[in-house]
């Protein structure tokens, strides 16, 4: 497995092989050839990875592992759709490896992709 780091719009991503979604990408296809939908109730891509670009409420961005100031208490984007909403988070497309079974399964892999790119 060939790992490459790439930094795109706030959030770090690290490439292993195939699969791994890459800010900017289009929707991804689960199992059954249908294009995946955010889970509700879910929210884990608005905490478990670090976004450096600013967002409203967080001008020097978030850490790892902190919801964002803009996510509800349904675990809803507040500013989807919106021009201040962060390029990185737009681009950020669900997806089977991604997401897994549960909330819990995609806040893993989340969390463990941002230790993996995390700077030295």
């Amino acid at each position: 497995m060939r790992r490459i780091r790439r930094q795109h719009g706030g959030h770090r991503f690290v490439r292993h092989g195939h699969g791994v979604p890459r800010a900017g990408a289009p929707g991804r296809r689960g199992r059954e050839g249908r294009l995946m939908e955010c889970r509700a109730g879910c929210g884990a891509c608005c905490i478990a990875p670090s976004i450096t670009s600013p967002i409203p409420g967080m001008p020097l961005g978030k850490p790892a592992g902190v919801p964002c100031i803009q996510l509800s208490d349904d675990f809803r984007c507040g500013i989807f759709g919106q021009s201040e909403r962060p390029a990185c988070c737009g681009g950020l497309k669900p997806s089977a490896q991604m997401c897994g079974a549960n909330r819990d399964e995609a806040i893993n892999w989340l969390s463990e992709l941002e230790r993996l790119t995390a700077p030295d």
